[in-house]
């Protein structure tokens, strides 16, 4: 009995490590390329002075494998950390989200779309060897540790084009209720929270520090919610729907 059961276990150990070999040979797994963190930080000018807010932020990348059906080489990524607090004291509290007007993932990539580029990579042909470029590209953005100002808008790259490369910035009228929330306008925070503050500049910036946590201090309610922060009502068209109706969760917080 006992030389049967540690030959059923050698086969399984056998069966376990061919098919390990066979889909790593085939490519239905990649190892994926090295997670970094970057620190968000946005300055803002007040009449009592410059206010500051950051926040450590982790993505981790992975690459569809060759036969992976029906996008091959596909990348994907997986965000930690949480969105940036400004304490304006009596004022308010301005949040720089996860995402932008029109992205949800904007956390995942703006590191990456706003380094520093190097050449295209080539093959022997000439023509653009889309995943050796994507790694040599990657490998230059981890390279680069200076601050990076964010533009309004990304560069163009193909169809993209004038996408926001800032975060969405937004207030609670009442930090206590989620349904108060209400966008800011970049461009003219003195609209929202008074003469003389102003928007100095936002920055990202590649970092080795922990992936910041105490949101959930400011917005105890958050971990309680499901979805978008207001429930949205059956039938109501999405241009009428307010903002805590198309915000949810993952803009303040994602955990992996």
């Amino acid at each position: 009995m006992e030389t049967r059961t540690l030959g059923c276990t050698v086969l399984a150990v056998l069966a376990l490590a061919i098919a390990t070999a066979f889909l790593w040979g085939w490519g239905f797994f990649d190892p994926g390329l090295p997670d970094y963190r970057y620190r968000l930080t946005v300055e803002v000018e007040t009449p009592e002075g410059l206010k500051t807010g950051s926040s450590v932020i982790e993505v981790k990348t992975s690459v569809a494998g060759r036969n992976i059906v029906p996008m091959p080489g596909a990348v994907s990524h997986r965000v930690r950390g949480e969105a940036v607090m400004v304490d304006l004291g009596a004022r308010g509290v301005l949040f720089a989200l996860l995402r932008s007007d029109d992205n949800f993932d904007w956390a995942s990539n703006v590191a990456y779309r706003l380094a520093p580029k190097m050449p295209r990579v080539r093959d022997a042909e000439g023509r653009l060897d889309s995943d050796s470029d994507f790694e040599a590209q990657y490998a230059t953005m981890l390279e680069h540790r200076e601050p990076i100002e964010l533009p309004r808008t990304f560069p163009d790259v193909g169809h993209l084009k004038n996408q926001p490369a800032r975060p969405m910035l937004v207030r609670f009228g009442d930090i206590e209720d989620p349904s108060t929330v209400e966008q800011v306008d970049p461009d003219d925070l003195a609209f929202t929270f008074g003469p003389g503050v102003r928007l100095r500049r936002i920055t990202v910036q590649l970092t080795g520090d922990p992936v910041t946590k105490g949101i959930v201090e400011r917005l105890p309610w958050l971990p309680d919610r499901r979805g978008s922060l207001i429930p949205i009502s059956g039938g109501t068209p999405k241009h009428e729907l307010p903002l805590g109706s198309r915000l949810n969760v993952g803009d303040f917080l994602r955990a992996q």
